[in-house]
């Protein structure tokens, strides 16, 4: 039987894998990367979303994420396959290996940094990582969907909006045992010069035990430009070759909140 410990990680982990269920994002790397086996790099897998398919459509992958709990859960996923590798590692601070013909970085990990490194440098610094990630000729895919209060978009500015105090859960779940998480942030407020993004997050769990934990935290994030994201590629030596706003390939335009990339190393 677990303890309470266990209940507490493995929650997350469960309600994640009941939000996260989308494949758009899979059908468009396997799209782009073509059928002949690839060796493939996820950095922050997670729980093999995006990992075990890859793996399924034939390609040798590895994946690695500071979150073991998140990771427990690929074995079921993953029975049976021999082209599957994962570990735990930090993203920002361990080495990422070398040679892949692909990186992936999904899930819009480069907003959802966890690190004790200023913000703006962890975003440039996964950037060169997958470029040295990458034989050259190699691609990485970057999936990015910022937000920011103001109502900024990837190219221009927004109104200036400041935190209004209101509380919406915007994720919430119970799993088999009947234990519920939740959480939510406010609005924040967004700074335009720094491109610093400040809020609260309301984080709750209510386990079936009855011992309910709540928890209250100040967040920072940065939110990177289309410029920014292109000069740091740019830098690192990558060449983009596509970029939209979304899975059917729309051109950025004005009003785009999101970018996907395909860049490769020359």
């Amino acid at each position: 039987m677990s303890n309470e410990n266990d209940v507490i990680n493995d929650l997350g982990a469960e309600l994640y894998d009941q939000h996260e269920t989308q494949t758009e994002d899979i059908d468009f790397i396997l799209e782009f990367i073509g059928n002949e086996p690839k060796k493939v790099l996820e950095a922050c897998c997670g729980s093999g979303r995006i990992l075990v398919p890859l793996a399924k459509a034939g390609h040798d992958v590895t994946g690695f994420d500071a979150d073991e709990t998140m990771m427990d859960r690929i074995p079921a996923k993953a029975a049976g396959l021999k082209n599957i590798t994962w570990y735990k590692a930090d993203a920002v601070h361990d080495d990422w290996g070398t040679g892949y013909d692909v990186v992936v970085l999904a899930g819009n990990i480069l907003f959802n940094i966890v690190s004790d490194m200023e913000y703006k440098k962890a975003q440039e610094l996964f950037i060169k990582k997958a470029a040295a990630a990458l034989a050259p000729g190699g691609y990485v895919y970057i999936g990015y969907a910022p937000f920011a209060p103001n109502g900024r978009t990837l190219t221009r500015p927004g109104p200036s909006c400041e935190d209004d105090g209101r509380i919406a859960w915007s994720w919430e779940g119970i799993d088999a045992d009947g234990n519920l998480e939740r959480d939510a942030i406010t609005n924040g407020a967004f700074d335009e010069e720094t491109g610093i993004l400040t809020f609260t997050r309301y984080f709750e769990q209510h386990l079936a035990s009855g011992k309910v934990i709540k928890e209250t935290t100040k967040k920072v994030k940065h939110y990177a430009t289309l410029g920014q994201i292109r000069d740091w590629l740019a830098d690192a030596g990558f060449v983009v070759e596509l970029e939209c706003e979304d899975f059917e390939r729309n051109l950025i335009n004005d009003e785009s909140c999101e970018v996907i990339i395909f860049a490769r190393k020359v």
